[in-house]
């Protein structure tokens, strides 16, 4: 079986990164793995990583490919064409050589990492090569707050709505989706197999990590509120700025900490600023060391408008760390309703105060670790969800 991946995902451009490493272990279980990246190469963007023009790669039997498209517009154009390129020099198989009624090719799986635009360029190679075709989605795209952040978003959950229905298989990241999914599309025969599957987390890793960067000698005295994630509109890190406002009136001792980077960065630190909140909310650089974050600090905080699934709760209740979200994703431990900074700020005081303590919210919390199981069962499940996709 050969692949063919439609991904947004620079990062895997990085040799010895997360993403790459996991790229490599998908070509593990294929014949062959092509990976075509979006990215920008244009005057008003001076490129990845410091780099003007991206080139392809290969690493063993996964082939990495740049659409270095001129503006983001050109993507769906530049995908496409490498796309074609490289599925006439696969030997796949004949129409008759298959022996599918609908001379489906049957050696070889597209799949995107999400139905909007690496969706579309993937349903119109299905439609050109015959292939059967797998549509990711990692955002819960079906939440109202995805539509209401931008215009770009609206035109996004028509697009996504209309190509899951295409697909020959769905991998999303959490049952929330799932059920949007299905309560879209009642009925079972509109949509092909649908597998619950998010990024793997190597919890035995976090439990097994030492602790690098003690945050309560870094912060002595101090109740440690953790966020960590980019800096983005979605994440809605100002909620929790605002709720801080609150908190410290009665717990000055509570500090939020930012670990992370993004295009919100700026507004942050002028709301953080203009509330007068330098002593309590400090934003720090992106960490790779988040285990030792995870191990000392007394609460993780999640705000985002919405989620796919929430990766970093999972590895904060890996850590025994209790968190606090809103309602988004997965759910997990203390929930509070999205964009109510009120209550958001009565149930951290609650927190602060031991009225809701640790072991309450930790009980609720560590059921979801039960879905994590070995990295091989992971690939394993990846496998399988590609081989789901041959009707």
């Amino acid at each position: 079986m050969k692949i063919l991946m439609l991904s947004t995902d620079e990062n895997i451009f990085i040799e010895g990164s997360e993403v790459w490493r996991r790229m490599i272990e998908y070509g593990s279980l294929v014949e062959e793995l092509h990976i075509i990246i979006k990215n920008q190469n244009s005057p008003l963007r001076q490129g990845f990583a410091g780099q003007a023009n991206l080139k392809t790669q290969n690493f063993g039997n996964v082939f990495v490919y740049p659409t270095n498209s001129y503006w983001s517009f050109f993507y769906l154009w530049d995908a496409y064409r490498i796309s074609s390129g490289i599925l006439r020099n696969l030997k796949l198989e004949t129409p008759q050589e298959s022996k599918h009624p609908a001379g489906q090719v049957r050696n070889c799986v597209i799949t995107t990492q999400n139905p909007f635009e690496t969706g579309l360029v993937g349903y119109l190679l299905k439609r050109k090569f015959r292939l059967p075709l797998q549509v990711q989605i990692h955002t819960d795209f079906l939440s109202p707050y995805f539509g209401q952040e931008s215009w770009k978003n609206k035109m996004r959950v028509i697009l996504g709505q209309w190509l899951v229905k295409k697909a020959d298989g769905l991998r999303v990241v959490s049952e929330r989706i799932k059920n949007s999914l299905l309560s879209l599309y009642p009925k079972p025969y509109t949509l092909n197999p649908v597998t619950v599957l998010p990024i793997f987390v190597d919890i035995e890793k976090i439990r097994n990590a030492s602790i690098k960067t003690d945050l309560r000698y870094k912060y002595p005295d101090r109740f440690i509120i953790l966020m960590a994630s980019r800096l983005t509109k979605e994440k809605n890190i100002g909620l929790a700025v605002a709720a801080m406002e609150e908190i410290v009136k009665v717990y000055p001792q509570a500090l939020l900490l930012i670990v992370g980077s993004g295009p919100e960065q700026k507004n942050l630190k002028s709301q953080i600023s203009n509330l007068k909140l330098q002593n309590n909310i400090i934003i720090e650089n992106w960490s790779d060391d988040l285990a030792s974050y995870y191990k000392t600090a007394d609460l993780f905080l999640l705000t985002s408008n919405y989620e796919g699934h929430g990766r970093t709760v999972v590895e904060a209740t890996t850590a025994d760390l209790p968190v606090l979200m809103t309602d988004v994703g997965i759910a997990i431990g203390s929930v509070v309703p999205v964009g109510d900074y009120k209550v958001l700020a009565d149930k951290l005081g609650s927190i602060i105060s031991g009225k809701l303590t640790e072991e309450e919210i930790l009980e609720k919390q560590k059921k979801v670790l039960n879905f994590y199981r070995s990295y091989n069962d992971f690939l394993d499940q990846i496998k399988r969800s590609w081989e789901n996709c041959f009707s």
